[in-house]
C-alpha cells in the first residue's frame, strides 16, 4: 500500500515561529540537507498471520504500537480515542471510528510549538496520560505535563483541532487528571497524588476529587481524598492511576488502574451513592488483569491496565486499555499498545477479562454497521510506503522534543533534512523524524541523496527508544575522507551522545548517487544493510542486540520508533 496524501488537513499545524514535522517550505536555502525519497515501513508478526478475518471477527490491539495509556470517549455515532506521547511532538494523537474497530488519526492535540516546552526533559516526562470526554458541544482533555508545569485542560468544538492553549491548574498536584460531569451540571476534576499525611510505603498513592469551575476550570471546593492505596489496603497496593467515575443509574463507578504499569498491572472498580464516596471495593477486584497467568503461554500479552469505558450506540459497554506483547521475558520494542474488550456486567460490576482467562488477539467485533477500512492500517500485518507528495506529513510523524526552527521541507516528493549539531544522542531536539515500531518484526527502510562535507555530517536512518539507547545508519565520512556507510549503537546514558561505531563499509563517492538503508528487526535481533543506486542489499552489520530497545532495557515509557535524521558537527 503505497500512501500519497493521507488525512487530508489533519497535520496543517505545522509552522509558527518555529516548525512542527513536516512543512512544505525550503530548509534555509542551503544544499547540505539530506533528501529522502522515500520511506517504507512493513511489519509481519506471525500471531497476525493465519486464517483472514471473517466479518464478524476483529484484531487486537487495535492500536498497534507505542500507543499507551488510552482515553475513549462517545458522541452520537462517533468514537474518539486519545493517547499519550511523553516529549513526542506533535503530542497526544487524537483518533476516530465509527465501529470501534477501524480507526484513523484526525490530528494531535498538542500540535503547535508555543503550547507546552519539553526542553531539557527525559524523553519519558511530558505529557503523561491524557482523559478525553464531551460536554455540549465541546471536547476536553484533561492532561499533566510531568517536570514542565503540571496538570491543564483544553479544549476543541471540533476533535480534529485545533484545541485551546492550556489551562493550568496549579492547584492541583500529582498526575493523571480526568474530568467528570455530573447530571446536575457540576464539573469534577479527580487525580492521583500523594494520601493524606504522605506515603507510608513506596507506590503509596490516592485518588484526589473536587468540584471546579466549569469556564476557569479552578477549583471551587476542598479536595477530598476518595481513594487510599486501592482496592485492598491491608496489601500496600501500589500506584493508583488513570481515574475514571462513570454515572450508572444513580450510583457512582470508579475506576482506576492498579499496581505499576509493568506485568503487576491491573484494573479495579469501587461503587458509591455519592460522587464523593464512601467508595466500596469490588471484592474480586481486579476486574481485568494478566498477572495471573503462565509466563510461559503462547503469544502472550501481559502488564494490561489503564481502562477507559465507553457505552456504543445500542448501550454496550466496551473498555480500552493498554498492554504489551514481549517477545521474550519482558522484552518489548513495540511499547504499550491500545486494545478493546468488550465488558460484561456481573451483579452491576463490569468485568473486561475473568481472572485466569487470556487476552484475544482476535474475537467478535461490535454490532455496530461496518466501516472501510482506515487508510492508514493500525494492526494486522501491513506495507506502507510514503514517498513525501503532500503538503504535509501523515500526523503520526512526530519529532524528539518541540522544534525551534524549521529543519525540513516537502520539496517534489522529496523530504529534505538539514543536519545540524543536535544529535540522536543529545538530550535536546535533533533533526529526526520518527514514526513508531508497530510490530516485533519489522522493516523500515529508505532511499537519501547526501554529500557530507565535514566528518561529522552524517543523515540516514535510526531505530530509536531514547537519547541513550538507539541504533543509527548512516551515510557520512570516514577518516580518510571517504563516503561510507556507518551503524552506530549506544546503549546507555555513560556513552558519548554518538555511541559506538559497530561497523562501516564504502559506498559510492558520487554524492548524486542514491544510497539505499534498510533496518531488518526479528524480536531481539536488529539487521542492518546499505545498496548504492539499485545494486544488491549488502549487509552492514545482522544479529545486533536488540533488545537494548525495549523498554525494559532503556526504561521510561516509550516504544522504539524508525525515523530518518540529519546531524553535523555540535554547533
Amino acid at each position: 500500500m503505497k500512501l500519497r496524501s493521507i488525512v487530508a488537513g489533519t497535520s496543517a499545524l505545522l509552522c509558527a515561529a518555529a516548525c512542527a514535522p513536516g512543512t512544505a517550505g525550503n530548509t534555509n536555502g542551503n544544499d547540505t540537507a539530506a533528501r529522502f525519497e522515500y520511506f517504507t515501513y512493513s511489519g509481519q508478526d506471525p500471531v497476525f498471520d493465519g486464517p483472514p478475518l471473517s466479518a464478524e471477527e476483529m484484531r487486537n490491539p487495535i492500536l498497534a504500537g507505542f500507543y499507551p495509556d488510552p482515553a475513549i470517549t462517545q458522541v452520537g455515532g462517533d468514537y474518539y480515542i486519545v493517547n499519550s506521547t511523553f516529549c513526542y511532538f506533535p503530542g497526544l494523537p487524537v483518533w476516530h471510528s465509527k465501529d470501534l474497530v477501524n480507526w484513523t488519526q484526525i490530528g494531535n492535540a498538542i500540535d503547535r510549538p508555543g503550547m507546552l516546552d519539553f526542553d531539557g526533559l527525559g524523553l519519558s516526562r511530558g505529557v503523561f496520560a491524557p482523559t478525553i470526554s464531551y460536554h455540549d458541544g465541546t471536547f476536553y482533555i484533561a492532561n499533566t505535563c510531568v517536570d514542565c508545569g503540571g496538570n491543564f485542560i483544553i479544549t476543541a468544538t471540533d476533535p480534529a483541532g485545533p484545541w485551546s492553549d492550556p489551562v493550568w491548574i496549579p492547584e492541583v498536584g500529582g498526575i493523571d487528571p480526568s474530568l467528570f460531569q455530573d447530571s446536575d451540571g457540576k464539573l469534577y476534576l479527580m487525580n492521583n497524588d500523594a494520601p493524606e499525611g504522605g506515603s507510608t510505603y513506596d507506590g503509596h498513592r490516592a485518588i484526589w476529587l473536587r468540584e471546579i469551575d466549569p469556564v476557569t476550570f479552578q477549583p471551587v471546593s476542598a479536595p477530598v481524598m476518595i481513594i487510599n492505596g486501592g482496592a485492598r489496603p491491608e496489601d500496600k497496593p501500589i500506584w493508583i492511576e488513570g481515574p475514571h467515575i462513570y454515572k450508572v443509574g444513580e450510583t457512582y463507578l470508579f475506576s482506576a488502574a492498579e499496581g505499576g504499569t509493568a506485568v503487576g498491572h491491573s484494573q479495579v472498580a469501587f461503587k458509591a451513592e455519592s460522587v464523593y464516596g464512601p467508595y466500596i471495593p469490588y471484592t474480586d477486584n481486579p476486574i481485568l488483569t494478566q498477572r495471573d497467568l503462565p509466563d510461559d503461554r503462547l503469544n502472550p500479552v501481559t502488564s494490561v491496565g489503564h481502562a477507559d469505558f465507553v457505552q456504543d450506540s445500542a448501550g454496550r459497554w466496551w473498555a480500552s486499555f493498554l498492554g504489551v506483547r514481549p517477545y521474550q521475558g519482558d522484552d518489548y520494542n513495540t511499547g504499550r499498545e491500545t486494545f478493546l474488550l468488550p465488558v460484561t456486567w456481573q451483579d452491576g460490576w463490569p468485568i473486561i477479562l475473568e481472572s485466569g482467562e487470556p487476552l484475544p488477539l482476535r474475537q467478535q467485533r461490535p454490532d455496530l454497521p461496518a466501516q472501510p477500512a482506515a487508510p492508514v492500517p493500525t494492526s494486522g500485518n501491513f506495507t506502507l510506503t510514503e514517498e513525501f507528495e503532500g503538503e504535509t506529513l501523515p500526523p503520526y510523524w512526530m519529532a524528539v522534543r518541540i522544534p525551534k526552527q524549521q529543519w525540513h521541507s516537502l520539496e517534489h516528493g522529496t523530504l529534505r533534512i538539514t543536519p545540524r549539531g543536535e544529535s540522536l544522542g543529545s538530550g535536546k531536539q535533533p533533526s529526526f523524524l520518527a514514526r513508531r515500531q508497530q510490530h516485533t518484526n519489522a522493516e523500515a527502510s529508505t532511499e537519501l541523496v547526501f554529500a557530507p562535507q565535514a566528518p561529522k555530517d552524517e543523515a540516514g536512518i535510526a531505530a530509536f527508544q531514547n537519547d541513550d539507547f538507539f541504533y543509527a545508519l548512516g551515510v557520512g565520512l570516514n577518516d580518510a575522507g571517504e563516503r561510507v556507510v556507518r551503524l552506530r549503537k549506544k546503549s546507555g546514558p555513560d556513552m558519548e551522545d554518538n555511541g559506538e561505531i559497530l561497523a562501516e563499509i564504502p559506498v559510492s563517492p558520487d554524492p548524486e548517487l542514491p544510497v539505499r538503508l534498510k533496518i531488518a528487526a526479528r524480536g531481539a535481533s536488529y539487521d542492518f544493510y546499505a545498496a548504492s543506486g539499485d545494486s544488491a542489499w549488502q549487509s552492514v552489520a545482522t544479529g545486533q542486540d536488540g533488545s537494548i530497545l525495549s523498554t525494559r532495557a532503556a526504561g521510561g515509557f516509550v516504544g522504539a520508533v524508525f525515523g530518518m535524521y540529519a546531524q553535523s558537527a555540535a554547533e
